[in-house]
């Protein structure tokens, strides 16, 4: 059977939430609220009855906070869901899934690093300032849950390899990161542009084999890695 669930917004006033036309609600008797956090709760939850589900906007995304539904369907769910982790089936399928995981995000590190190199298109004297790079960067942007954009799939590997490049280059080259940047709508994305701007002038000497000279920021960091 399909149910319904009701997108919500969440509310000052503790136990009520926002309609999507503004409307405040509380919810029916005898329900309770489930944080976000528990997939497979959450989902046996839906499926066992009528839910409102509390989000709130993010940029451009939505995220989910948890949701409202009745107490008794979620403290059942909660239930099964335990019992089924406690089975030996359970553990063998979640040792599998982890380590076809952890395979896939290894392969993932080394096809960025290779992108990452690709990107930086060194001078082969700088070959070794290049692998250097590489590994930094991905060991910094790739992994799970690190929320930078080499965790999208929105765009190809090989512009996540930029954005990423010149993202460490804005926060290991420049002074962005202690930047006093005024509180005007687009101000910051000038900014990073102009920064970005200045760090593929730095890679160009690298990328045409020419000496960085004494002040070059990259030389700096790599000099200070004994690079």
């Amino acid at each position: 059977m399909a149910y319904t669930h009701r997108i919500v917004q969440p509310s000052r006033i503790e136990g009520t939430v926002f309609s999507e036309s503004g409307e405040r609600l509380t919810p029916p008797r005898g329900w309770a609220f489930l944080e976000a956090g528990d997939a497979a709760v959450t989902r046996s939850v839906k499926a066992k009855g009528e839910t409102w589900v509390v989000q709130i906007r993010k940029g451009r995304r939505m995220s989910t906070r948890g949701i409202w539904a009745r107490e008794q369907d979620i403290h059942e769910s909660r239930k099964e869901v335990e019992a089924k982790k406690a089975t030996p089936e359970y553990a063998k399928r979640r040792s599998a899934d982890l380590a076809r995981r952890s395979l896939k995000q290894e392969q993932y590190h080394v096809d960025f690093c290779t992108e990452v190199i690709q990107f930086l298109g060194f001078h082969p004297r700088y070959q070794m300032e290049a692998a250097f790079l590489g590994k930094k960067i991905s060991e910094h942007a790739t992994p799970v849950g690190s929320g930078t954009v080499a965790r999208t799939e929105r765009i190809p590997i090989a512009a996540r390899a930029e954005a990423a490049t010149i993202a460490w280059m804005r926060h290991r080259t420049t002074a962005y990161d202690s930047m006093r940047i005024a509180r005007v709508k687009g101000k910051r994305r000038e900014i990073r542009r102009q920064l970005a701007a200045q760090s593929v002038k730095v890679l160009q000497a690298y990328r045409q084999g020419d000496e960085p000279g004494d002040n070059c920021p990259l030389q700096k960091v790599l000099l200070k890695e004994n690079i």
